[in-house]
């Protein structure tokens, strides 16, 4: 029995002397809260697979990808989701402690403007002395409209509107002549014909297939925690395989923005390709580089160089 007891104690002590996983603590920001792409952490946190992966975050939304981006320049936040692409550029070329981990949306499908019913703006080509709604500055709708003015020849006045509600606010009180919106935001708007699409974000041709919103962090966390944000891009990509292959994951997304699961089907499924959240590849680079010349987001073309030290993706 001494003997026994002794190899207990032995076993128990070896057991104590092996160190438990530790939970890490990410804060991320995240613009546009409900959207399908910008609900992958939520998602993921509700199923626990980022608990899997010993992880805890702490979510701050945003209005858009502008105030996200500057959330991960000031170190107020570790990881930034859905960052407008050609806002990260220009705030890398100008210096700032931002890197790239991840594709968030490739392709603007979900991105649409519309105007009341009853207003007299038909298309884009209408719009002339009219305002036209982006979130803010730096983010994905900033950039679209941008190219929107460009490519139209627009005469239209951009305005930062904020997230899609207090966009359709200002829409139909008449502060704002077109708004922007994101599914599932707008829909029962459409459905009830109050609202009528001009333009889709895959009508600014420099978008169309290319990658629009990011993955982002701080620098100097990145180099720091690299291990960690290995673990968050592994539970982000089981995340996103999920919420095509897991009826939970869509009942969970329902649950956390208020809708029904037949409209979150709808969000996904009409708007959303899986290999729209891809987040393993930026799609268009070489692109993208030259259009953020062109929009007069950058000064000049991003180097290979500089390219490689802001594209910094976790392989899979």
């Amino acid at each position: 029995m001494k003997r026994l007891l002794q190899r207990m104690l032995a076993a128990l002590a070896l057991v104590l002397a092996v160190p438990a996983f530790a939970q890490d603590t990410l804060k991320l920001a995240i613009g546009q809260r409900g959207n399908w792409d910008t609900s992958v952490s939520e998602v993921g946190t509700r199923l626990g697979i980022f608990k899997k992966h010993n992880l805890v975050l702490e979510i701050l939304y945003t209005q858009g990808g502008g105030e996200t981006q500057q959330a991960v320049i000031s170190g107020s936040v570790d990881i930034g989701v859905a960052a407008g692409v050609m806002g990260v550029m220009s705030a890398f070329s100008k210096g700032a402690p931002v890197r790239v981990i991840g594709a968030e949306t490739t392709g603007a499908q979900d991105l649409f403007w519309y105007v009341p019913a009853n207003s007299p703006v038909k298309s884009l080509k209408d719009t002339d002395g009219k305002t036209i709604a982006y979130s803010t500055n730096g983010s994905s709708t900033n950039g679209i409209v941008t190219a929107f003015v460009k490519q139209f020849d627009l005469k239209a006045k951009p305005v930062a509107t904020g997230g899609p509600s207090s966009t359709l606010t200002q829409v139909m009180s008449g502060q704002v002549d077109v708004g922007w919106s994101a599914p599932p935001f707008g829909l029962d708007q459409l459905d009830d014909n109050k609202i009528r699409i001009i333009a889709s974000g895959n009508d600014a041709t420099v978008f169309k297939g290319q990658t629009v919103r990011l993955l982002i962090a701080n620098a100097q966390f990145l180099q720091s925690k690299k291990a960690v944000v290995d673990r968050f891009m592994k539970a982000y990509r089981e995340t996103v395989d999920a919420m095509y292959a897991d009826p939970n994951a869509l009942k969970l997304y329902a649950d956390f923005v208020g809708i029904t699961e037949a409209k979150a089907k709808r969000t996904r499924d009409d708007f959303f390709p899986k290999a729209s959240i891809d987040p393993d590849k930026v799609v268009g680079l070489d692109s993208i580089v030259q259009d953020a010349v062109t929009l007069k987001f950058t000064a000049a073309p991003l180097t290979k160089e500089q390219l490689a030290e802001l594209m910094q993706i976790p392989p899979r």
